[in-house]
Formats: C-alpha cells, sequence, structure tokens
C-alpha cells in the first residue's frame, strides 16, 4: 500500500526512504546495538526535528516524521533499481535519496555512460511517483589507495549524475565537492567506507542541500595533527591490505558480495525513536 500521509506541508518533508548500498545502509558508522547507523539515519533525524511535532510520544518523540532505509551493501544498480524501487515507490515518501552505481563503476570494465543510462532510468521512474528525489554524486578518490586510479571514471559518472539531476530537477548531494570527507579521519580502516564523522559530514551537508539549518559545518576543517613518519604510514598500509584489500579481492574473485545474505534495515515508514 501507498503511504497516503505525506505531509509535505509549505516544504517540510514528512517522510524520508533511502536507497542504495553500503554508503546508504551506513557501514562503516556502527551504533550501540550493533546495526550501522550512517549519514542517510543521521539526515532522518535532521529532517524529523524540522517537523512541527504532532503525535509525539516518549518512544516517538519526532511524532508523524517517518523514514525508511531500503540501503543494502554491495548492491548494484541493476539490483537496486530491481529490489528497492519498487519499494520506494510504494511507499511514495517525500523524499528518497538515490545513490547508486557506485559498485557498477569500480568494476573493471564497466562503461559510466552505461551505468549512467541506466541510473537516469531508474530516477525517470522514481520522480513520477515519490515527492522529491535527491541524487547522489561520487567521492573525489584521489586520496583512497585503491579507488585511486579510477578518479576519471568516477569523475565521468559523477557529470552524468548532476546532468540527469538537472533534467529531473533533482537536488544534489555533490560529495565530489565534499573537502572534509578527503581528509583520511573521515573514513574507517577499510578505506572505502565512511567512519561515524564522515557520515556525520556527509548528513549535515545533504540537509543543507535540502535547505535546513544545521548545527555545525560540514566542511570545518579537522583539528591538526602531527606528521606520521614513513615506517608508521608503511606498517598501517600492511595492516589495512592484510585486513580488507585482501579479503575484498578474493571476494571479488569467487563472485561474492558483503551484501549476500543482508536484507534492508527499515524496509518500512515507521515513527523515528530514541
Amino acid at each position: 500500500m501507498a503511504d497516503d500521509s505525506r505531509s509535505r506541508r509549505n516544504g517540510v518533508l514528512g517522510s524520508y526512504a533511502a536507497i542504495g548500498d553500503s554508503f546508504t545502509e551506513g557501514v562503516g558508522d556502527p551504533g550501540p546495538d550493533g546495526m550501522y547507523v550512517g549519514w542517510a539515519d543521521r539526515l532522518a533525524v535532521l529532517l524529523a526535528d524540522q517537523l512541527p511535532v504532532s503525535g509525539a510520544t516518549e518512544s516517538t518523540p519526532h511524532g508523524d516524521f517517518r523514514y525508511a532505509n531500503l540501503a543494502v551493501r554491495g548492491r548494484l544498480l541493476d539490483q537496486i533499481v530491481d529490489e528497492q524501487i519498487p519499494r520506494a515507490k510504494e511507499l511514495a515518501p517525500d523524499l528518497v535519496t538515490f545513490c547508486a552505481g557506485g559498485n557498477d563503476i569500480i568494476r573493471p570494465g564497466t562503461d559510466p555512460d552505461d551505468v549512467a543510462e541506466r541510473f537516469e532510468r531508474a530516477v525517470a521512474d522514481l520522480s513520477g511517483a515519490v515527492g522529491t528525489v535527491m541524487v547522489t554524486t561520487g567521492f573525489d578518490t584521489r586520496g583512497v589507495p585503491v579507488l585511486r586510479h579510477l578518479r576519471g571514471k568516477i569523475a565521468t559518472y559523477t557529470a552524468h549524475v548532476r546532468a540527469i539531476a538537472d533534467r529531473y530537477d533533482c537536488p544534489v548531494l555533490d560529495l565530489w565537492s565534499l573537502k572534509s570527507v578527503q581528509d583520511r579521519r573521515a573514513w574507517d580502516g577499510d578505506r572505502l567506507h565512511l567512519s561515524s564523522e564522515g557520515h556525520t559530514r556527509v548528513a549535515l551537508r545533504a540537509a543543507q542541500v535540502l535547505g535546513l539549518d544545521v548545527p555545525a559545518d560540514p566542511d570545518q576543517p579537522w583539528p591538526p595533527q602531527p606528521p606520521r613518519g614513513t615506517l608508521e604510514v608503511r606498517r598501517d598500509d600492511i595492516h589495512w591490505a592484510r585486513e580488507y584489500l585482501v579479503p575484498w579481492i578474493g571476494r571479488r574473485l569467487r563472485g561474492e558480495s558483503s551484501g549476500d545474505h543482508v536484507e534492508a534495515k527499515r524496509p518500512d515508514l515507521l515513527p523515528l525513536k530514541h
């Protein structure tokens, strides 16, 4: 059943569904209950805070605001289109954030032009069924060792995403221009997913894109750090390769995904809780 309680009154967003892969699921940002939090969950709280509260209770202090997160780690664009977009259309929220294609782009031999064409078809499909579709660009990967060589390919896809957003009047969460996430402290130990602080900064930027007042500047400078010696850097690189890079390559060779047997953490539009 579609959600018939959409409450975008005077530009206020009353419901939100996030679709995507590990980035939107929140990998790298563990919560106290063992579930990942992530930028989309954090954005949902910021959105709920701007909604006039009605129907609030002790367990649901944000009242009428409802949120779903359909994202699953490891998903390719076509999987997101097949598995998540139909559900998002059923829910018909005021806002959908749509970040997809990154896992396709990092695969050898993929064509960013082709991925963008499929992404545009999905945006066109979503735009007719939900209130607002916010799309997300790729990160500037100049400082990410395992992805640095793909920077040109990611930039091409990012240019396509911005053009698609122009054609469908979609707000853009531009991660390429978010300089603060180019600091290594914005990234988890695997160097592929954001840290908790990185997810927080993305949530703040997403809220800014939607016109919300935010409690902090997502691009505020990081505190200075003492310089790292060559030996320390090399030791960290060896640890990273052993703990993360080798298993990641192994999964690719075996045709496995980190998202195998993983389900969406929040498949329904539900009120936010403490």
